[in-house]
């Protein structure tokens, strides 16, 4: 399941508290924000789709991250793999390295990352 980049947007600040009350949330939006009654709806949809949990304090609620960050991102990441790329995590590779403006040091970390890989593959 996906999320909107509205959704996204909130879990980003969901994934960085360890819960975080509506009125908190609010704080956090850029101008122009939304209404209270948006960021509620955005919230129950994020809830069905079982991105985000709360609870109750009073009359109000804490939300809570239900699925990490790193857990969302790989399936996201996997998902454009299989649509963009034949399914060819060799084709994203050759891709990202070519079409974005990567320092030499930063394909040499890149490289260090993918060394430790088949490193830890190799055992």
């Amino acid at each position: 399941m996906e999320l909107s980049k509205s959704e996204e947007q909130l879990m980003e600040f969901i994934w960085r508290q360890e819960g975080i009350f509506l009125k908190d949330l609010l704080n956090e939006l850029p101008e122009p924000k939304p209404a209270s009654t948006t960021v509620a709806t955005l919230l129950k949809r994020m809830q069905d789709k079982g991105f985000v949990t709360y609870e109750t304090f009073g009359n109000s609620r804490k939300y809570f991250a239900a699925v990490q960050k790193d857990h969302y991102f790989s399936k996201q990441v996997n998902g454009i793999i299989r649509d963009y790329f034949d399914n060819s995590a060799l084709q994203f590779a050759s891709f990202f390295t070519n079409s974005t403006n990567l320092t030499a040091k930063e394909l040499e970390s890149l490289k260090d990352l993918i060394d430790k890989q088949i490193k830890k593959k190799k055992k």
